[in-house]
């Protein structure tokens, strides 16, 4: 009965051309991957938005670990899986992100759910933005508190809603900083006034933030000129940071709480020492040569904004590396992924439920380590592919 029943969902799924199929990858740089069949790609999909996955000290560090601390941690940190080099992460993050702790998580989607789930209570009320993150998502639902969606970025909707909500405990706000689908900033300054004002706990997820905004790469908080000014910021080791993992940073109280109270960090294995000093290699790059990586990731970000408008593709303004490239229908944006990729680009389509339905898009992302020229020739190709798409319509 179970498979009867899961045949005929995903038949549904196939039908309405939301099939999810994983592709397997062989990365050549930060920039290159093969295929099984070793059929090349440029990728224009990934959130390596610093490129610093292969560069040597990052991938020194990692051997160094492996070969001094061993392949696994070999259990929680609160049993056997402590290791000197989480602790190390965890003193750099939380000075990093200006903030007096931090505690490491084994993913970003973890992280969140391990925050809201151990943090939040009855009577306690969430008020969430309605494109913040799925993991954000789910964990105000197994929270089991009353969460309140305001619209996007709409600070006015906030505020309504702040004002006549009942709330018998602890208001929480949470945003992403920057969003991940759509690659504007949350109006941090209007948040801060905000959670002030109705006294409540503002955590941000900064997880594109962190190596893409701000003039030294540590997020949202620097962008606006506001350190300190939040007080939790949640983040991944998985982006600009080249590795594996989550993170929160915020006043210790609160971390030496979630050590004790989050059961998804109670009760998982510790990350790999391998990853855990990888992470830690490529915060020291960005934390002593910001402009050196920020400042090529800035200038191929604005340049592939430009010449895909000049393409004729209508793109969401801003200024972070990801640029929403708009199409509407998802089966027509997955057609738009597909020929792409027969022409050697791999760009992720995005489609409901990761968005709203009517706008499916291309989500295209840029890193420090493309090239001009790679960038140049993807922009021309997207823009062919794109008009043979419609002259076909």
């Amino acid at each position: 009965m179970l498979e009867t029943r899961l045949q005929e969902e995903l038949q549904q799924i196939r039908r309405q051309g939301l099939e999810r199929k994983i592709t397997d990858l062989h990365f050549l740089d930060p920039t290159q991957a093969l295929d099984r069949e070793g059929k090349k790609y440029l990728v224009l999909s990934s959130n390596n938005y610093l490129g610093l996955t292969h560069a040597q000290e990052v991938i020194a560090a990692s051997r160094q670990a492996a070969a001094s601390f061993g392949a696994g941690s070999t259990g929680s940190r609160l049993t056997t899986g402590g290791t000197f080099a989480a602790s190390d992460l965890e003193k750099r993050l939380a000075r990093f992100k200006h903030s007096e702790s931090a505690l490491v998580f084994n993913t970003g989607y973890m992280t969140n759910l391990g925050v809201l789930y151990g943090l939040l209570r009855a009577g306690d009320v969430v008020f969430s933005d309605e494109l913040n993150h799925a993991s954000i998502i789910d964990g105000c639902r197994i929270s089991r508190c009353k969460t309140v969606v305001y619209k996007h970025n709409d600070m006015a909707d906030l505020q309504r809603l702040l004002e006549s909500e009942p709330v018998a405990g602890q208001r929480f706000i949470v945003t992403d900083g920057v969003f991940s689908m759509d690659g504007d900033i949350a109006d941090l300054p209007t948040l801060v006034k905000l959670k002030e004002r109705f006294d409540a706990c503002l955590i941000v997820d900064d997880a594109h933030g962190v190596g893409v905004i701000g003039s030294d790469g540590s997020g949202t908080a620097a962008h606006y000129g506001l350190l300190g000014k939040i007080d939790l910021q949640i983040g991944t080791l998985s982006k600009a940071l080249a590795s594996e993992g989550g993170y929160v940073a915020g006043k210790k109280i609160i971390i030496d709480y979630l050590i004790n109270r989050s059961r998804p960090f109670i009760f998982s294995t510790a990350l790999s020492p391998a990853a855990l000093a990888a992470a830690d290699a490529t915060l020291q790059l960005l934390e002593t040569q910001p402009q050196k990586y920020l400042g090529v990731l800035w200038e191929n970000s604005g340049l592939l904004r430009r010449l895909l408008s000049e393409e004729g593709l209508q793109i969401i303004n801003g200024v972070t590396p990801i640029i929403p490239v708009m199409v509407g229908e998802a089966e027509l944006t997955m057609k738009f992924a597909a020929g792409l990729r027969e022409a050697g680009i791999l760009v992720a389509g995005i489609r409901p439920p990761t968005v709203p339905q009517g706008e499916s898009r291309l989500r295209v992302t840029v890193t420090a380590a493309h090239s001009e020229s790679q960038l140049r020739q993807a922009a021309k190709v997207i823009g062919s592919v794109w008009r043979g798409l419609q002259g076909r319509c």
